[in-house]
């Protein structure tokens, strides 16, 4: 075993002990009660900075890692044709797993009924702002400003202007390869400076963790836990078999080897719940442990991050047919397509809006006219969750980052299955 791989798996092990100590420690706190001192210098003090700082760490590196990756991914490719059947396949096989997730959670909400006799709050509510439409969706994803998208973080608009950067540097000949040169060699050392910040993770996971459980406990649960519990067991069934069916059925890849590899971008979506914060290291991951080479990876991750949303289509699936049941609303066979189909194709048209799982959720719930104001009941469980979705998108990026480069003849499988054994 190297030098490297081991190092990466003690850090792995670290990640995963700050994100259990902070949990218990959170927990721990919650039990005390967050109040005086320990909300003041504790919860909102030490936690709350170590986390912020941490986050924000992840967040500086998202912009230039993705544009000069994918610059560099896109010039490497040397082939127009290649990048649209790339990009066709990457959007298509996104568009396919959150049919398939949405449909579960669907399937899922009505056996189990998570709504069915639920005393509704009259008071509860919700308001939200009104979504772009997909035309504007589409026509914001060319940059009139390309530095005003990267200092805005438009992660639609920085992929649609480093692609067609990539593709200039291939078609500008010598001046070009010259250029080339110079971003092969900044993407190494913003790939050095993600391994360097990587060290202060498990601080950062301890710190952010700890954070949630003493604000948000299990106490929240309780009055929801069928509903929690619905979304959280279709959650488990999609990363672990979906994509696993997916992975060895479309790429002959091992689900149990790839789970292994994505250990470190799995926890850290989890602690930061946010698929954009997480961008570094599952780039990382991808080129480095599941051996898939750049100009792929440089592509699918950063717009997986940005389009692909299993996770949060799997909550609008149980979410509106909880508050269908809530409401005491039957939905029919047309409601039900109109569901999958609306949420499928929301998950592009909203992409990179704020708060983007409640607006997409508030638009389902508008085209099949059920109360918007319902939205307001799982509001108390969604921070909890919104954690474990994140951890099922960026699985999903992965999965469907393995399965075009596999495609594509562009997955090592020596370093895929390193200091492992096929199964």
């Amino acid at each position: 075993m190297s030098g490297t791989s081991k190092n990466r798996k003690t850090l792995t092990l670290r990640i995963v002990i700050g994100m259990v100590a902070g949990a218990a420690i959170g927990l721990l706190l919650n039990a005390v009660g967050v109040q005086g001192f320990i909300d003041e210098f504790i919860v909102g003090g030490l936690l709350h900075v170590g986390g912020a700082i941490f986050l924000a760490s992840l967040k500086l590196l998202v912009v230039p890692l993705v544009f000069v990756s994918l610059v560099c991914g896109t010039a490497a490719l040397e082939d127009i044709t290649k990048l649209s059947r790339i990009g066709g396949k990457t959007v298509g096989l996104y568009l396919v797993t959150t049919a398939i997730a949405i449909s579960l959670a669907l399937l899922a909400a009505i056996a189990v009924s998570p709504g069915a006799g639920f005393d509704l709050v009259s008071d509860a509510s919700f308001s939200v702002k009104d979504p772009p439409s997909l035309a504007d969706t589409f026509i914001h994803l060319f940059p009139t400003n390309p530095i005003q998208a990267m200092a805005e973080g438009n992660m639609l608009q920085i992929i649609v202007f480093s692609g067609l950067f990539g593709l200039a540097l291939t078609l500008a000949g010598d001046p070009g390869k010259r250029v080339l040169g110079l971003f092969s060699d900044l993407n190494e050392v913003v790939l050095k400076l993600v391994m360097v910040l990587m060290e202060f993770a498990p601080y950062g996971v301890f710190c952010l963790i700890a954070k949630v459980f003493a604000l948000q406990g299990f106490g929240a649960i309780g009055p929801l836990v069928a509903y929690f519990s619905v979304v959280l067991g279709v959650l488990l069934v999609h990363a672990l078999v979906s994509y696993p069916l997916m992975l060895r059925g479309l790429a002959g890849l091992s689900p149990r080897v790839f789970l292994r590899n994505m250990r470190a971008p799995l926890t850290l979506a989890f602690s930061t719940a946010s698929s954009n914060a997480t961008i570094p290291v599952t780039l990382e991951t991808a080129e480095h442990r599941l051996g898939v080479d750049n100009s792929i990876a440089s592509f699918t991750v950063p717009l997986g991050a940005t389009i692909n949303m299993d996770g949060t289509a799997i909550m609008q699936g149980v979410a509106t047919a909880f508050i269908a049941q809530a409401y005491g609303i039957e939905l029919g066979m047309g409601d039900l397509v109109t569901v999958v189909v609306t949420a499928t194709l929301a998950s592009i048209g909203t992409a990179g809006v704020p708060g983007v799982g409640l607006i997409m959720l508030a638009m389902v719930l508008r085209q099949v006219n059920l109360p918007v104001e319902g939205i307001g009941l799982i509001i108390g469980v969604d921070r909890l969750l919104d954690m474990a979705r994140t951890a099922v998108n960026v699985t999903g990026d992965a999965t469907v980052t393995c399965i075009v480069a596999k495609s594509e003849g562009q997955l090592d499988s020596q370093v895929f299955y390193a200091d492992n054994v096929p199964t």
